[in-house]
């Protein structure tokens, strides 16, 4: 039986499989909610006049300047939540969101001012000047560096492996320990390439997906800001 015959079997296949739907819902939960946090902070940081402007100053610095692998460890011991999964999602969150909200802020900052003049000598308040005018115009410019954040967390997700939570990468390790099991004989380092082969194929064919639907959307978005200044 070859190398790839002995690896790739059905069963194998199906729990490498399992750990790449655990990365995608860690992922997708986390950046989700980072979004709507992030925005929520960096509009705070850009336009409150008062305490919470600091306060989520120093939340974000506190956040941008340390790994995230050790909020992976910290939440895996101190959050308040019942399941592992719980718990290394408010990680990914806390540090994501604070990456989110500097890139908000960048895209808010890129608006003219006089945006603000102009909804507001149309009746708009300040309020319903940012949810129709600003807000959008914001995410329309940030779309490529969110992105990148979003791939950014995608591959990220495997410091969940040093916490032993099922995910892609903790999975092919755990497959590899066990081979012998299966095989009858220590694992090969040609069967060691063959699996973290497999495992990175997998990352690359998620996050090139993104890569491509981003430069699609920005595109997109290039040609009808073309049409309108024709």
């Amino acid at each position: 039986m070859t190398a790839f015959a002995s690896i790739f079997t059905s069963a194998n296949l199906r729990y490498i499989m399992i750990g790449f739907g655990m990365t995608i819902k860690i992922a997708a939960v986390s950046i989700l909610l980072s979004i709507i946090i992030g925005t929520v902070l960096g509009l705070i940081r850009n336009y409150d006049k008062f305490i919470l402007k600091y306060i989520t100053g120093f939340y974000i610095e506190v956040f941008r300047n340390t790994p995230n692998l050790l909020w992976v460890f910290v939440c895996y011991i101190a959050a308040p939540f019942n399941s592992v999964f719980q718990r290394v999602c408010c990680a990914y969150v806390l540090f994501t969101s604070a990456m989110m909200a500097e890139i908000v802020r960048g895209g808010l900052n890129s608006i003219p001012k006089g945006q603000f003049e102009a909804a507001a000598s149309q009746g708009f308040t300040f309020i319903g000047t940012l949810w129709y005018i600003v807000i959008p115009q914001c995410f329309r410019r940030i779309i490529p560096t969110m992105m990148s954040q979003v791939i950014t967390v995608i591959k990220d997700t495997s410091f969940c492996a040093q916490v032993a939570v099922g995910e892609l990468l903790f999975n092919t390790k755990d497959l590899m320990s066990k081979l012998y099991t299966y095989t009858g004989h220590p694992i090969t380092f040609g069967e060691m390439c063959l699996l973290f082969g497999f495992a990175a194929f997998l990352y690359f064919i998620l996050n090139f997906t993104l890569s491509c639907i981003m430069r699609y959307l920005q595109h997109h978005q290039e040609r009808g800001q073309g049409v309108g200044q024709n």
